[in-house]
């Protein structure tokens, strides 16, 4: 599995990513007579992928309730392909039992995971794992890399924070019947205060410039697309869901901040949020077409 030396956070490495189940995904069908007739795309540069995104709370739903149980059956009913999920908890504390949430969710769901930790701190007492919390990416592709890039962030965990690079910024490059995708997923300060996040703009945009290929963005961007902090996002990728219903909070929302984005070669031939109150965000799940194959 490849391994990237740029910008990454040191603790994490590819080797991360766990394999919860054999390689999915059929042969890419063959080119049609209509394809060459037409001077059309041939269908076996048109390979298809179903992403979505989802804020999981730390397992805990609208109600506040910790199930995670219903957060994986929500995941289930997106029936995607790649999910980037946000507010996963590693161990992390008594809100969610100190469970391995991404472990826990892909062996549910029987597809491979990558853990991207933003804290990563000493475990609650002595002998226990260390107390993580962060993003994730499942897949039910092979995953041919990953890594947890740092970009800039305003840390919760100390008094008097200044903005610092830190990890947290998931990067998978997956193989989708024979094309390579690179899938980012992201989680941008929440603070009214736009600064923090249009740096992180800027650095994603850095680490998202290193790759070529397909890409595809996925996260909660605690803004909505039309924010000025995210106007540079919009050019070198596209919001897979312009006019997209609004995502948080899930009862009642009022505000579209999570978000799939997809670069240039990537077509998107649908997108929605689902309903469900299994976190107190709302799900977005897009489905694509991915335009180019891997060298």
């Amino acid at each position: 599995m490849d391994r990237k030396p740029r910008r990454t956070a040191p603790r994490l490495l590819a080797a991360a990513v766990l394999a919860a189940t054999a390689v999915l995904g059929a042969a890419s069908p063959g080119a049609s007579a209509a394809d060459a007739a037409t001077g059309a795309e041939p269908a076996a540069a048109r390979v298809p992928l179903r992403v979505a995104t989802y804020n999981i709370h730390a397992g805990a739903g609208q109600d506040g309730v910790f199930d995670l149980d219903r957060t994986a059956a929500a995941i289930r009913d997106l029936d995607a392909d790649v999910i980037g999920l946000e507010e996963v908890d590693v161990h992390w504390g008594a809100r969610s039992g100190f469970t391995d949430e991404a472990r826990e969710l892909a062996g549910k769901l029987g597809m491979r995971v990558f853990f991207a930790p933003i804290y990563d701190l000493p475990p609650a007492t002595p002998g226990a794992p260390r107390r993580q919390f962060g993003v994730a990416v499942l897949s039910r592709h092979p995953v041919r890399g990953a890594w947890n890039h740092e970009i800039t962030r305003l840390s919760t965990q100390t008094p008097d924070p200044v903005p610092a690079p830190a990890p947290g910024f998931a990067e998978v490059a997956v193989r989708v019947r024979g094309t390579l995708v690179h899938v980012y997923a992201t989680h941008l300060d929440y603070r009214t205060d736009p600064s923090v996040r249009r740096a992180q703009v800027d650095d994603m945009l850095g680490v998202l410039a290193a790759d070529s290929g397909p890409k595809v963005l996925l996260g909660d961007f605690n803004a909505e697309p039309d924010a000025p902090e995210l106007a540079r996002l919009w050019g070198p990728l596209a919001d897979a869901a312009p006019g997209g219903g609004k995502t948080y909070p899930a009862v009642d929302p009022v505000k579209r901040i999570d978000l799939v984005a997809v670069s240039p070669d990537v077509t998107v031939t649908g997108a929605h949020e689902s309903d469900t109150t299994a976190s107190d965000h709302r799900p977005v799940v897009a489905g694509l077409l991915l335009h180019r194959r891997s060298r």
